[in-house]
């Protein structure tokens, strides 16, 4: 049993759908007061709204991770909400698919701008609030897509998610000075609102790819989160979890015939 999460201050970015939203939920039903974060008003507040007629503490914030301003404002907003902040999960990222001969200089900047600068961002301008927590916690949503594998259209993403890791190593080393611990889930194919719209046959594929036969889901990867979050993982820090269902280990599809 892992000590409570009630009344811990989290901040989950780019949090209105997918994984995101599924972190979020995972704090809030275990009794953190949630903020969420996303570039869409509208959005944002109409997901706050629905999670509060569920019972759970969870407030809306609008902010653009890749803009500096935007972003010590949103986390001097929350912190000034919650009375502080203990656990920031940055989620926030993008993932359009172009291919490296019509990939654009703008497509391949926009992806790092939100995906790996963003993470920079959150993390420094948390250094205040999570200096204040009983325990700071840092949690980045990278992927196994570009860390681990490759898949064609995603040269730009790929590269962001790696960042983040390289990110994550140094930003260790200074943060423990502050009893801070960052760590990553990589993600492998969760089931997620886009996954679902490219329709059955696919996902079906895609999990007849993972030797445990199925899809993950948002809650698997809340999971993690919600491990690397508590007081008993205070002595990981710098490290990556693989959540894929074991779809990395295979040499090929002859392995799991």
């Amino acid at each position: 049993m892992l000590t409570s999460l009630q009344g811990k201050s989290v901040l989950v970015t780019g949090a209105t759908s997918g994984i995101g939203l599924g972190i979020a939920y995972g704090f809030a039903r275990q009794g953190a007061r949630v903020a969420i974060s996303a570039r869409h008003a509208d959005k944002v507040q109409g997901v706050a709204r629905r999670m509060r007629d569920e019972g759970l503490q969870v407030e809306g914030f609008v902010a653009d991770v890749a803009q500096g301003a935007a972003v010590r404002q949103l986390l001097a907003d929350v912190a000034g909400s919650h009375g502080g902040l203990d656990v920031l999960c940055c989620n926030a990222g993008v993932f359009p698919s172009a291919s490296l001969e019509q990939m654009s200089e703008a497509d391949w900047d926009g992806v790092l701008a939100t995906n790996a600068k963003g993470n920079f961002l959150c993390v420094q301008a948390a250094l205040p609030y999570l200096r204040q927590a009983e325990y700071g916690r840092v949690i980045l949503t990278s992927s196994i897509t570009g860390p681990v594998t490759g898949f064609p259209g995603w040269a730009h993403y790929g590269a962001s998610k790696a960042a983040q890791l390289g990110f994550m190593r140094t930003a260790a080393i200074e943060l423990a000075r502050d009893g801070i611990t960052i760590n990553a889930v990589l993600p492998g194919n969760i089931l997620t609102e886009g996954l679902q719209d490219m329709g059955q046959e696919y996902q079906d594929s895609m999990a007849a790819s993972v030797p445990l036969r199925r899809l993950g889901s948002v809650e698997d990867i809340a999971s993690a989160a919600l491990f690397f979050a508590s007081r008993e993982a205070g002595y990981i820090t710098g490290q990556s979890l693989v959540v894929d269902g074991g779809q990395i280990l295979p040499e090929s599809l002859q392995a799991l015939a």
